[in-house]
């Protein structure tokens, strides 16, 4: 999560919601579909995800502008096996995609007990956990990955950008609790949160970039293009993101390695990016109920264990991210002033009415 600015206004979920939505309306999507975007991109503003939620929103709107995104994609669902689904999205929005991946992940569960659902022709869609979170809805564990939209990182070892930062995020459901959730990139930070400090004019710690050329510590944000992004683990890291990438690349008859287009530098090209959602009802393992209680007791013996000097809390995965939901959608998100300057031209480019007008 970014910082957020000292004194940055704080803008309600609705609001935020009904920019996106008319902003992606006015490029030429359906009501709807543009509606479903917009509430994807703003849930991973409630839950601290900056860097992949209303962030993104520009550079979606140029690609839709450059022809490099397809508005009103025609999403056509084909199975393949009792378990088995691919969902096609011929290049509309990597939310959208992930929308219907999301609907077919939990239908097959129902029947089989466990769905694997491929996305090709698809697009950057943000944050890997909220993708994650869909199978919530029905009760069912959730797990996504996909094909970065661009590569930051190198082979172990080597300097060419060919892999990406090929998330891993698992979401596993707990009632009316907070869900456990992991959402981690094969990389020391995502390469959002690069652009985030660079758009802040902030300077990055030392050990998440490497000059590519020399080795040595990158630190300023505005000269990624320079680097790469260190995995994290070291060689495990870059092993993850490798075969991460193949699941959601060549098995998906998507991109991959030399393949992948930065979507950061080229707004035309299409990206031809794929995804993997896997769903799992818990009910054909045991009660929901009964799985919960037990995770609970787990969770919290981890958490009562005995800490670090120094270290306050224990936290789990999940924690932190329900605590920043509830406080973001009572206060609202607080967005930085050039990132607001941001949407206001794109709000006078679409004709619609500013984030400061709702």
């Amino acid at each position: 999560m970014a910082e957020e600015e000292a004194g940055a206004p704080r803008h309600g979920a609705a609001a935020l919601t009904g920019f996106a939505a008319d902003v992606l309306a006015a490029q030429g999507m359906r009501a709807e579909e543009a509606r479903r975007v917009a509430e994807l991109m703003v849930e991973a503003d409630l839950t601290g995800a900056d860097s992949h939620g209303i962030f993104r929103l520009p550079q979606y709107v140029r690609r839709m502008r450059a022809g490099g995104m397809n508005p009103r994609p025609e999403i056509t669902v084909r199975r393949l096996a009792p378990a088995v689904a691919m969902v096609e999205g011929d290049n509309g929005p990597g939310h959208l995609v992930m929308s219907k991946a999301g609907e077919t992940a939990i239908g097959i569960a129902r029947e089989s007990g466990i769905a694997w659902v491929g996305a090709r022709r698809s697009n950057h869609a943000g944050s890997g956990a909220v993708h994650a979170c869909l199978p919530l809805a029905a009760g069912m564990v959730g797990i996504y990955t996909v094909v970065a939209s661009a590569n930051h990182m190198a082979p172990w070892g080597g300097t060419e950008s060919l892999l990406g930062t090929n998330p891993l995020a698992i979401a596993i459901p707990m009632g009316e609790s907070d869900p456990v959730v992991l959402d981690m990139a094969t990389t020391v930070v995502s390469y959002g949160t690069v652009k985030g400090h660079a758009l802040r004019g902030k300077p990055m710690p030392e050990g998440w970039m490497i000059d590519a050329r020399t080795g040595e510590p990158l630190t300023d944000p505005k000269r990624s293009h320079e680097g790469i992004l260190l995995p994290v683990g070291g060689y495990k890291g870059s092993g993850l993101a490798l075969v991460l990438g193949l699941l959601a690349g060549p098995l998906n008859r998507a991109a991959f390695g030399r393949d992948v287009v930065d979507f950061n530098a080229d707004d035309r090209t299409v990206t031809e990016t794929g995804h993997v959602l896997i769903a799992l009802d818990v009910s054909r393992f045991l009660d929901p109920a009964a799985f919960q209680a037990e995770v609970r007791r787990h969770l919290e013996d981890l958490r009562n264990s005995a800490r670090l000097p120094g270290v306050d809390r224990i936290r789990t995965p999940g924690e932190l991210r329900g605590e920043r939901r509830r406080e973001r959608a009572a206060r609202g998100v607080a967005l930085p002033t050039a990132l607001v300057a941001q949407l206001d031209r794109l709000a006078a480019a679409a004709g619609v009415a500013s984030l400061a007008e709702r």
